[in-house]
């Protein structure tokens, strides 16, 4: 095998087993598709969502990302979050997101969406907001840990201790207590 053939071969490879995004324009109109590292790598546009859940005394549950995550381990994040799979509807992307990270199935309402910049990752962004009971079960490859928080104690975290909250949790929530108060 010749060495370029090599190469080829190890980049298939790295390619079918890592998670393939769609590249969007900044009309978010899909361009193409790559594999994950290489739009993060160079900064390209995509998609994902953001999940706000809630229990029914107004409580959010923020989760604490797992060590081995490539972007903020051991930050403080969204309850779910992800990237929309090619040709996946950002609403099927939260369900899909919320059930994969805390094995919750719950009505799902869009909050807003957030055109894709530095801040965010280069990410066209939709918040969803759930509100639901059931009893979380954390998938711990993407989550080291998570709790429920009144929304006051959040906010009083994020005013003396910004360092621990991802930027786009920190974007999101601020817009959610905008909007929702």
């Amino acid at each position: 095998m010749r060495r370029g053939d090599e190469t080829q071969e190890i980049r298939i490879r790295c390619m079918m087993t890592e998670e393939i995004l769609e590249i969007v324009n900044e009309d978010n109109q899909v361009t193409g598709r790559a594999p994950r590292s290489l739009i993060h790598r160079e900064q390209l546009r995509h998609r994902a969502v953001h999940i706000f859940l809630f229990n029914s005394r107004g409580e959010l549950f923020l989760q604490k990302r797992a060590a081995q995550k490539d972007e903020f381990p051991g930050y403080y994040d969204s309850s779910a979050a992800g990237h929309v799979d090619p040709e996946e509807s950002y609403a099927d992307a939260a369900a899909r997101e919320l059930e994969e990270e805390l094995g919750i199935a719950a009505a799902l309402e869009k909050i807003a969406e957030f055109a894709a910049c530095r801040k965010n990752g280069w990410e066209f962004t939709v918040l969803y907001a759930a509100v639901s009971d059931a009893p979380v079960r954390i998938n711990s490859e993407e989550i080291a840990e998570g709790s429920f928080y009144p929304i006051d104690e959040i906010e009083e975290r994020l005013s003396r201790d910004e360092g621990c909250f991802t930027p786009a949790f920190k974007t999101l929530f601020a817009h959610y207590r905008q909007v929702r108060g």
